[in-house]
This record gives structure tokens, C-alpha cells and sequence, in this order.
């Protein structure tokens, strides 16, 4: 059976790791969550104080590149990786809403992209691989074999990561994370690096109502169809 590479875009919080990771175990091939990638730059330049709701300190960001370095390591659950910055497992604290408050504003500086783009796409030289984020069907792998765009309503995609937080035990509003995810949909539609855009021939999921079971059944039995023609 031929490896291809798989490229899941779409917006916030409509479960596109939770396919990804399912997909990639299925298919034996690796994953590779983008959004971690972002998460782990963002939550550095928060430590650092270059970013914050008051500041936006976009050249301190770039000068730190250089030290900045990420790797993903196997987790306790087979299959599964977590990633580590500068050595130290951050998995957990990246998750957080404060994070996903900056991390669309990290995500615009294009030094930023071009890096972690360049480490992207180094990892897929082998293909057999699944990659989730933004831009991995139009700029990272645009000639990758299957090209996945999900999306869903925002309503849906708020209830969603409102009930992840809450079950990690964050103490957040449904407001406040639905406040967050329209506004990450508006910088990363807008933003001039990379903006999120379904790429041509990508496939479109919307999951507004549709259950985890369902999609991923779809999307398997898609996958090994683009596999075997």
C-alpha cells in the first residue's frame, strides 16, 4: 500500500487534531499537530513578556527564534505525542484559553511561519504522514494527496472547547470562549501571511452536527480510497 501525505485544514476547534491523531493510528502513519508548533512559540514569547492582551512586542519574537526549539516525543498513550520546548513537556500548558488569546498574533509574524513551515515540511519528506493546522494544503504540502478543510459553526465550535476546558478544569465562560474563537477566525482569515483559505481541491467536512464516530469513518474510508486509486 502507497504512503501519501494528509493535510487537515480548517478553522478553531472543529476537532481537527482529535482526526488527525485518529487517522494517522489507523493508517500506522505519523502525526504532526501544527498547532502545537504555534502554541509552544506563543506560550514562550507570553513567558518572555512579549506578548500579551496590552502588548505585542513582534521583533523581540523574532530575535528569540534562534532559541526556540521544539521537538514531539512519545507520550505515555500509544501512538500519541506531546511536545516538548526547549526540552521541558509543555503540552499541557499550551491548552490554555490565555494561550489561544495571543497565539493567533504570534501566527502572523511571518518569520514565525517560515520556520516552523521549513521544520513542517522537512518532517513530511518521507510521506506517510497526517499534519493538522491552517495553511498545511495550501502552503506547507500543496501537493499533498488528500486534502481535508473542516469546518462547523461557531456556536458549535465554542460548546465544544468550552467543554474541553471546563472537563481540564479551567474556570472559563461559554462567552469567553466564544468570543475567542470569532476572534480567531477573523485574524486568521485576514491576516497577510498564510491566511486560513480552503485550498482548490480540498475536501470539505462540515461537523456542525455530526458525531466524532461518523467523521472519522467518513474520512478513513475517503482516505483509503485516494490510497488505493
Amino acid at each position: 500500500m502507497r504512503k501519501i501525505t494528509v493535510a487537515v485544514d480548517g478553522f478553531s476547534s472543529t476537532g481537527k487534531s482529535t482526526i488527525a491523531k485518529q487517522l494517522a493510528k489507523a493508517l500506522g502513519y505519523i502525526y504532526v499537530d501544527t498547532g502545537a508548533m504555534y502554541r509552544a512559540v506563543t506560550f514562550y514569547a507570553m513567558n518572555h513578556g512579549f506578548v500579551s492582551d496590552e502588548r505585542f512586542d513582534e521583533l523581540a519574537v523574532v530575535k528569540s527564534l534562534p532559541k526556540i526549539q521544539l521537538k514531539f516525543v512519545l507520550s505515555g498513550e500509544a501512538g500519541q505525542s506531546d511536545i516538548t520546548l526547549n526540552g521541558e513537556n509543555v503540552e499541557r500548558k499550551i491548552r490554555t484559553l490565555e494561550v489561544s488569546r495571543q497565539v493567533s498574533k504570534i501566527a502572523t509574524i511571518k518569520a514565525v511561519r517560515d520556520k516552523l513551515v521549513a521544520m513542517q515540511q522537512q518532517m513530511g519528506k518521507e510521506k506517510g504522514i497526517v499534519m493538522d493546522g491552517r495553511d498545511i494544503g495550501t502552503v506547507v504540502f500543496p501537493d499533498a494527496e488528500l486534502k481535508i478543510f473542516m469546518t462547523a459553526s461557531a456556536a458549535a465550535r465554542a460548546q465544544r472547547r468550552y467543554k474541553e476546558l471546563l472537563d481540564r478544569g479551567d474556570k472559563v465562560t461559554y462567552g469567553e470562549v466564544l468570543k475567542n474563537v470569532e476572534e480567531r477566525d477573523a485574524i486568521d482569515s485576514n491576516r497577510k501571511v498564510s491566511p486560513l483559505r480552503k485550498a482548490d481541491d480540498a475536501i470539505v467536512f462540515d461537523n456542525s452536527d455530526m458525531g466524532l464516530e461518523e467523521q472519522f469513518e467518513r474520512i478513513y474510508n475517503f482516505t483509503l480510497r485516494v490510497i488505493n486509486q
